[in-house]
C-alpha cells in the first residue's frame, strides 16, 4: 500500500492539489482538500470513500461540471477547464432517452458532431455489440432492465471514443448479482479497448474486482488517505471475488473505510443533537 499519491510523468489524467469549498447556511464546508493523483494510460483507478467524502464532487471537477475549485486537472499534460472531448462520462442515474431506440440513443452524440448517418449507425452497432445488447437495437429503454439501460448509457459514451472513461457509481441502483456481472462486462470492454478508466464508487467489492489501484478518501474534508495497488491477475472476472487474496484486499480497505465512516457517523450524531437543543 502506498500512503501518498504516485505522480507519474506519463500520466494521461492528473488531478493536482484540488480543493473545493462550498458556502452553506451553516457556514463554509470543505468538500475536497488538497487531493492529488494521476491515472496512467490504460489504467483502471477507483476512488472510494464514505458518504460525504467528496467523491461525486471530485467527479464533477474532473468532468468539467464544477468550475468553482482550486487546483488543476490536466489531460496528457494539457490543463482543462470545463467538459473535454477526451473525457466520456457515465452517471449514477442512467440517462437514456425514453423516446429513442437503443441504436438512436447510442448514436446520439455522433449526431451532435455531424457524423454521416451511415457511419454513426455503423459505430453505434459496434458498441451495442460490445456491451452485449445485440438483438435489442430497436427496443426502447422502457422495454429494458435497469442493467441493460445502463449498458446503453455506457455504449453511448464509448461511441464518442473518449481517451478517458469517467464513471460515477454507475451500478449503484442495481442488485449485487447484476453489479458483478456488469462489472465483468466493463472489465472486458476496458481490456479490449485499453480504456483508461476512473470509477467513483462506495462499493469495496466492485473496486477490488475492477481496479489496478484504489484511492481511499477520508471523511469530510475529503483527502487522499491511501492508494492501494491491487495485485490480482488479469484478465479478471467476478470469479476472483471468492479468492483468499481478494478477501484480504477487501478487509484492508474496509478497515480504512470503517474508521472514516465511523467518524462521519459521529459528526452526524453531534449535528442532530445540536439541532435538538
Amino acid at each position: 500500500m502506498n500512503a501518498t499519491p504516485n505522480q507519474s510523468a506519463n500520466a494521461i489524467l492528473t488531478a493536482d492539489h484540488i480543493n473545493v469549498r462550498f458556502e452553506t447556511v451553516e457556514g463554509p464546508v470543505i468538500a475536497v482538500d488538497d487531493v492529488s493523483f494521476d491515472v496512467r494510460p490504460g489504467e483502471f483507478l477507483s476512488v472510494i470513500g464514505p458518504s460525504g467524502c467528496g467523491k461525486s464532487t471530485l467527479f464533477n471537477v474532473i468532468g468539467g461540471l464544477l468550475s468553482t475549485h482550486q487546483g488543476n486537472v490536466s489531460v496528457a499534460g494539457e490543463t482543462i477547464n470545463g467538459p473535454h472531448a477526451s473525457i466520456g462520462m457515465v452517471f449514477q442515474e442512467e440517462s437514456t432517452f425514453p423516446w429513442r431506440t437503443v441504436t438512436d440513443n447510442v448514436a446520439f452524440p455522433l449526431e451532435l458532431i455531424g457524423l454521416p448517418k451511415d457511419e454513426r449507425l455503423k459505430r453505434a452497432k459496434h458498441f451495442i455489440g460490445m456491451v452485449g445488447l445485440n438483438g435489442f437495437e430497436n427496443r426502447y429503454p422502457g422495454e429494458l432492465s435497469g442493467g441493460m439501460r445502463q449498458r446503453v448509457s455506457l455504449a453511448r459514451t464509448l461511441a464518442s471514443e473518449p481517451k478517458i472513461l469517467l464513471m460515477d457509481e454507475p451500478f449503484a441502483a442495481l442488485d449485487e448479482q447484476t453489479r458483478l456481472l456488469l462489472g465483468d462486462k466493463v472489465l472486458q470492454i476496458q481490456q479490449e479497448l485499453k480504456q483508461t478508466t476512473l470509477l467513483i464508487t462506495h462499493n469495496i467489492t466492485e473496486a477490488v474486482q475492477m481496479s489496478d489501484r484504489i484511492l481511499v478518501m477520508t471523511y469530510r474534508p475529503g483527502r487522499v488517505k491511501r492508494i492501494v495497488d491491487i495485485d490480482l491477475p488479469r484478465p479478471r472476472t467476478s470469479e476472483i471475488v471468492g479468492s483468499e487474496a481478494f478477501g484480504r484486499y477487501v478487509a484492508q480497505i474496509w478497515n480504512d473505510l470503517r474508521e472514516e465512516a465511523s467518524r462521519g457517523m459521529r459528526d452526524e450524531e453531534k449535528h442532530v443533537m445540536s439541532e435538538g437543543k
